[in-house]
């Protein structure tokens, strides 16, 4: 899975300028010092394995990982490079919002915090901070719903910024989604900016982020993710259109989180935006 998972991350770099075929992946990895030459020689064989069976599902022109780099250090760490050769016409130049867009998010925020709260199963100290808002059945099926989100393509998403005729977009990852929407702004050719009031968390993990406090600052669009979705600005009449079609395609929601207003390319998160539980998918 985490070989899955980090092939995603790296091919949506590709996803986010629209560029649905990708021609080569390179893959870098780290072995960690710490493990055992048995649970080197059973760990990492699975971690690769998971990054080529997700290039492998990117398409026929990417079922190869022809290279990369392998490396040892403290900690078993994974990632790769993901390029292409294409036409003007394959991709979309993340800068062309315009004021009456809105913006659509496909993926659900909050998997550091599933993440965590998962981790904590087994730290009593920490699970008690939170297990008054949130079951272990719970934070189990938020964990599976997290780790199903990372692992899954923007690869739809992505080609149908095409037929909807996205005006630019960017994945949501380390930044968390506040961090990623402010440099989409900043690049705008127009003098707009983004009001983001809706934010689609995976379920109980708002509760579970409150509970600890401002650690994450998940309502706040800091929380990093992993392999988050794409924050797409598309055109108000076909964003609907958008996301009805990626639902029928994937059996995934996007939603539509925010507006394009004129402004000074920044983004921004309305004081108290809605919160959209989204459900574990069984």
């Amino acid at each position: 899975m985490m070989g899955k998972i980090a092939c995603a991350n790296v091919l949506s770099d590709l996803y986010a300028m629209g560029v649905t075929e990708c021609d080569n992946m390179l893959m870098l990895l780290g072995v960690s010092t710490k493990m055992t030459e048995k649970e080197r020689d059973v760990v990492i064989p699975l971690i690769m394995r998971g990054f080529k069976d997700s290039a492998l599902e990117a398409g026929k022109t990417c079922t190869t990982v022809t290279g990369g780099q392998t490396v040892v250090n403290p900690w078993c760490t994974i990632g790769g490079v993901a390029t292409t050769v294409c036409q003007p016409n394959e991709y979309i130049v993340p800068d062309n919002a315009v004021v009456g867009d809105v913006l659509v998010l496909t993926k659900p925020l909050g998997t550091q915090v599933a993440v965590n709260a998962h981790q904590w199963l087994d730290q009593p100290e920490r699970w008690n901070r939170i297990k008054l808002v949130v079951s272990e059945e719970d934070v189990r099926k938020a964990y599976h719903r997290a780790m199903d989100s990372m692992a899954r393509l923007n690869r739809i998403a992505s080609r149908l910024m095409h037929k909807y005729n996205a005006h630019g977009a960017t994945d949501i990852t380390g930044f968390g989604l506040l961090g990623h929407a402010q440099t989409l702004a900043s690049h705008q050719k127009n003098e707009v900016s983004f009001v983001i009031h809706n934010l689609p968390v995976i379920a109980k993990m708002a509760a579970v982020a409150k509970a600890c406090g401002n650690m994450f600052q998940l309502l706040q669009g800091h929380s990093a993710e992993t392999s988050g979705g794409l924050l797409i600005c598309l055109p108000r009449e076909q964003a609907a259109a958008y996301c009805k079609d990626i639902e029928k395609q994937e059996g995934y929601q996007a939603w539509i989180i925010g507006i394009v207003e004129k402004g000074n390319r920044t983004a921004r998160i309305i004081d108290k935006p809605r919160v959209i539980e989204v459900p574990a998918k069984e």
